[in-house]
């Protein structure tokens, strides 16, 4: 899901992703991001634990997606010959997701395009589904290519952002992949969330040929409270928005089941001239919304409300789509919510995704 960012909404931005695209382009194209659908181990070996003989590889990270040549390494550093990627494994173990996406847009469009952070959940969602059971028969809410790669364990998914042309998109993408991807259209429903508006959202009877047709119905909006998981991508790029998006997920987290946020962001940078330097005051923003903890912190022993945050590195993710460098500013948190009154257990797995 999306909110506006403040003042300058209407200026154009674009995302490392779409810097191949062709220039000047206006409106829709459609991308191809492919995956491997075999597990991978840390930093992309196949496989998963050590041990086993042959060759291990590692998932692409250079070059543009779009290139057959992109180069592999085995676990020593060493290059893998084309040759020798050709094994049992090298026919019908990579599969796309088929993206219609914008190649700019404005700050409140921001949810046409595609961004690096999204590519980082997907592939940690790839590798929960094809590694554990974690996320098999999961309800989940999101934005774009997260819930694609979801879709494919999921047993309900909500598909969330704001404004219709958005939401358009979002369910043109649902049409392009369901049949590649094999998931049933039926189980994906895509529904307006505004950070703005107060949750519950309104909710009404859904109709195809209604501007509102992207409305909760009230049986939806009871059955998001029972979600379990969180997921957010990119949602951090200005102090306003950052501000709705907690306030939302706070009301999210204090209903309902006991819930766990996974976000994926890119810290970004700008010159400040109070402080004469290069600065992510942002992300600063970002973190002050909760308390880190440690790798041997346990956020639901946390005593009183607040939020509790766990990062995890993204090397230990292994990389399944090959069309993205990920670069040293991409960051992922566990974040966990605990208000004053003791949430309610409930065996349902549910799953949001902004």
């Amino acid at each position: 899901m999306e909110a506006a960012g403040g003042g300058a909404e209407d200026e154009q931005v674009m995302s490392e992703v779409h810097l191949g695209c062709p220039p000047h382009f206006s409106g829709l194209l459609v991308s191809h991001f492919s995956f491997s659908s075999r597990p991978l181990g840390p930093y992309g070996h196949k496989g998963g634990g050590g041990g086993g003989g042959g060759s291990e590889l590692v998932a692409a990270t250079s070059g543009s997606g779009d290139s057959p040549d992109a180069v592999a390494v085995d676990e020593d550093g060493d290059l893998v010959l084309d040759r020798r990627r050709r094994n049992k494994y090298a026919r019908g173990d990579r599969h796309l997701f088929t993206i219609q996406h914008g190649v700019t847009s404005s700050l409140k469009s921001v949810g046409l395009q595609v961004w690096k952070a999204a590519l980082l959940l997907s592939d940690f969602i790839l590798h929960e589904s094809f590694s554990s059971p974690n996320f098999d028969g999961v309800t989940a809410i999101e934005i774009g290519l997260v819930g694609l790669a979801l879709a494919r364990v999921a047993r309900r998914i909500f598909v969330t952002d704001r404004g219709t042309d958005i939401l358009d998109n979002c369910l043109a993408n649902l049409h392009i992949n369901s049949g590649m991807l094999r998931f049933d259209e039926a189980k994906v429903c895509v529904r307006e969330l505004d950070w703005k508006m107060a949750w519950p959202p309104p909710v009404g009877t859904y109709d195809p040929s209604d501007p509102s047709r992207y409305l909760w119905s009230a049986s939806e909006v009871e059955e998001a409270e029972k979600a379990t998981v969180l997921f957010a991508a990119d949602v951090i790029y200005s102090d306003d928005l950052t501000n709705l998006f907690f306030n939302t997920v706070k009301k999210l987290m204090s209903v309902g089941a006991k819930k766990v946020l996974y976000l994926a962001l890119e810290k970004r940078y700008n010159f400040s001239v109070d402080e004469l330097d290069v600065v992510a005051n942002g992300y600063t923003h970002f973190r002050s919304f909760f308390t880190a903890q440690d790798e041997h912190g346990d956020p639901s022993n946390r005593s009183g409300p607040g939020f509790v945050g766990k990062q995890i590195d993204p090397a230990e993710i292994p990389q399944y789509i090959r069309e993205y460098e990920r670069g040293k500013d991409l960051e992922m948190w566990m974040i966990m919510y605990s208000p004053e009154e003791k949430q309610h257990s409930n065996s349902t797995k549910t799953v949001f995704s902004f």
